[in-house]
């Protein structure tokens, strides 16, 4: 099926040198890394929560596991007990899945990693992750995370994109971060894949800091359109843009319960829109508009 501008459903009509994915040989497929922890790289779960949805959409499939026991200090991530079907009782531990997708009507395949952000041996983590990306044949990674900023619930959850490639940044004209001080896995493990060689970049969600609890479907939402323009595959979020728009409804009517936190959101709203004149431009709207042509033509019979 072909997209309404022409080129197969699933593309985008980008020059090949601008696209973060370049295409194989002889227009082969493509494998990327999806990367994100839960923990202190995970604000409202935005990043794990968005992840597992592409999981769950693409019908990933489990092919490995990092063992736990290396990893995890279980005092700090405590391990859960269960229910099964039958009844029983079942103890599930903490650890790192990795789960392989093909994209459907596409040239993609996704490698997802999911779990917690492990307690030591950071290093040797990365490493074995790594190892498993050689193993399936992982040729560039995307590293996903949400993190508390004074942003307002009702506008567009900011997502940055960043790169400590100069030739990654050239090609799709973003930055790399300034961000100095604590790290988490995802630091690590972005610094550990370009010295691989794989080219990386890391996505960050901005959560509104005064509804930090999870779930965060509209900064989930956010992550995902940015993964849709990266990766230039459609995604079906119809049911998450309205579980979006259910959780801004609600975090409306707290806020209006609250005179201060009202006030706040107010002058939240005014700064952010401030600083989103500039980018009001005809090439962002142009961006947005080709975005919802494309989800159109995906919706129709």
């Amino acid at each position: 099926m072909n997209s309404v501008d022409g080129t197969p459903e699933g593309q985008d009509n980008a020059p090949e040198s601008e696209r973060f994915l370049q295409a194989g040989p002889e227009g082969g497929r493509v494998t990327v890394m999806l990367a994100a922890f839960e923990g202190w790289n995970d604000a409202g779960e935005a990043a794990s929560d968005a992840l597992h949805y592409l999981n769950k959409l693409w019908d990933g499939k489990k092919v490995a596991t990092v063992d736990a026991e290396d990893y995890y200090d279980f005092q700090f991530t405590r391990p859960t007990v269960r229910r099964t079907s039958t009844g029983a009782r079942k103890v599930k531990w903490p650890s790192t899945r990795i789960y392989r997708a093909s994209v459907p009507n596409s040239n993609v395949d996704v490698v997802f990693v999911l779990g917690s952000e492990p307690s030591y041996r950071w290093r040797a983590y990365t490493t074995e992750l790594l190892v498993h990306a050689e193993a399936l044949g992982v040729e560039a990674v995307v590293l996903i995370g949400a993190l508390l900023a004074d942003v307002p619930h009702s506008r567009p959850i900011p997502v940055s994109t960043t790169t400590e490639d100069s030739a990654l940044r050239e090609r799709l004209n973003v930055e790399s971060s300034q961000y100095e001080g604590p790290v988490g896995i995802v630091g690590v493990l972005a610094e550990f894949a370009l010295l691989a060689g794989l080219p990386t970049v890391s996505l960050w969600a901005a959560v509104p800091h005064y509804v930090a609890q999870p779930p965060s479907p509209k900064a989930q939402l956010a992550i995902l359109h940015k993964v849709e323009d990266l990766l230039q595959v459609p995604l079906d979020t119809h049911s998450l843009a309205e579980e979006s728009e259910a959780w801004e409804r609600g975090v409306d009517e707290l806020a209006t319960e609250d005179p201060e936190i009202a006030a706040y959101v107010r002058q939240l709203e005014e700064a952010k829109d401030t600083a989103d004149l500039p980018e009001a431009t005809g090439e962002s709207i142009a961006r947005e508009f080709e975005r919802y042509l494309k989800r159109r033509g995906k919706e129709r019979p």
